[in-house]
């Protein structure tokens, strides 16, 4: 519905893509900045910060790190590629839109997803940490690879690195400076039985109306370039779609066989459903706002690169709301509980 009405207010209200142009920071939009900085604050303010030393002292983290940069900086990129070619051969320009997506890891709505599929909050924000400072550094040469060499001389791009590194700063450095003291300076001014018993509780609903707000902002910039190009548009469904379903269906399934292998092996407890969650749905998440940013900075507004990088969000939110449910369905209908008994530790609860 939110989604709806942003596509309506686009196409109906005079001039809002020139209002949301005129109020940027560099590259970054600032109303969408505003959005994403509400979702994540909450999210970060609920991470148990004063745990990630003792996690990082074992083993855990280490193979859970390798496997997610295994799948988000060597198989995500290349599925979407393959997966672009096939579906968009001959419509070059929205192609590299849904590859600059593809490139673009995910560093904020994977919180949301994680938190609603009852994830591990710790594990997650280690690796969208992880995984936005590799953007950093990877974004920019990855875009000239995929796009320039990879796929030819269709387009001429030039991303900046001070823009990404820009974009990914204020996208996650802002909201995890500012749960980092919000949750300190509760615990210091009351009580840690307040912040998680009476605090949270109360401030965690804010993500969602972020999540909310920044959905109708979006939409609302890119609706008339929606609907009149509905044709081009419902094909770069396809390959999203795909994409979206198999990066996090792989994943799933890989944590899924790991912890069943695991526990015939009786080792420490690596993986589990938790983990599952973590792993897929950041393997099957992306950074569309970087890559929306990135499109607009390079190709402009009303670009058809911007339109595809506009459409990973229409895609994105509702294929991965459902795979949410999918998810507590299969945390309920696999035996989880027994694997992990079986490993000698105690079960998720």
């Amino acid at each position: 519905m939110v989604m709806i009405i942003g596509v309506i207010i686009g196409e109906f209200v005079p001039n809002v893509q020139k209002v949301f142009d005129t109020v940027r920071f560099d590259s970054v939009s600032v109303p969408i900045a505003i959005g994403l900085i509400v979702m994540m604050w909450p999210i970060l303010t609920k991470v148990q910060y004063e745990q990630l030393p003792k996690l990082f002292a074992g083993s855990r983290i280490w193979v859970h790190l390798g496997i997610s940069l295994f799948l988000n900086w060597i198989v995500g990129p290349l599925i979407m590629l393959g997966l672009a070619w096939a579906t968009l051969p001959d419509l070059p320009n929205y192609r590299t839109g849904v590859i600059l997506v593809g490139l673009a890891r995910c560093i904020a709505m994977v919180m949301i997803w994680n938190q609603l599929a009852r994830g591990d909050s710790e594990y997650c924000a280690i690796l969208v940490i992880v995984n936005s400072i590799l953007q950093i550094a990877l974004y920019s040469p990855y875009a000239l690879l995929f796009i320039n060499i990879v796929g030819g001389k269709h387009s001429s791009i030039h991303v900046s690195y001070g823009n990404v590194a820009i974009s990914v700063l204020i996208y996650l450095g802002i909201p995890l400076v500012a749960g980092i003291v919000t949750r300190y300076g509760v615990w210091y001014f009351t009580s840690k039985v307040f912040l998680e018993t009476k605090f949270l509780p109360l401030f965690s609903p804010l993500a969602l109306l972020g999540l909310l707000y920044t959905i109708l902002v979006m939409f609302a910039y890119q609706g008339h370039h929606i609907i009149h190009n509905l044709g081009p548009v419902f094909r770069v469904f396809v390959p999203m779609i795909l994409y979206f379903v198999i990066m996090w269906s792989s994943a799933f399934a890989m944590i899924y066989y790991l912890t069943r292998r695991e526990s015939r092996t009786r080792k420490d407890k690596h993986f589990g459903y938790e983990m599952a969650v973590v792993q897929s749905f950041t393997a099957g998440s992306n950074n569309f706002e970087l890559a929306i940013a990135v499109a607009i900075a390079v190709f402009g507004v009303s670009s058809e690169q911007a339109l595809a990088a506009t459409i990973g969000p229409l895609v994105e939110v509702p294929v991965l709301l459902a795979l949410t449910w999918v998810a507590l369905f299969l945390g309920n209908r696999l035996d989880w509980k027994r694997f992990e008994d079986e490993a000698g530790q105690v079960p998720v609860v």
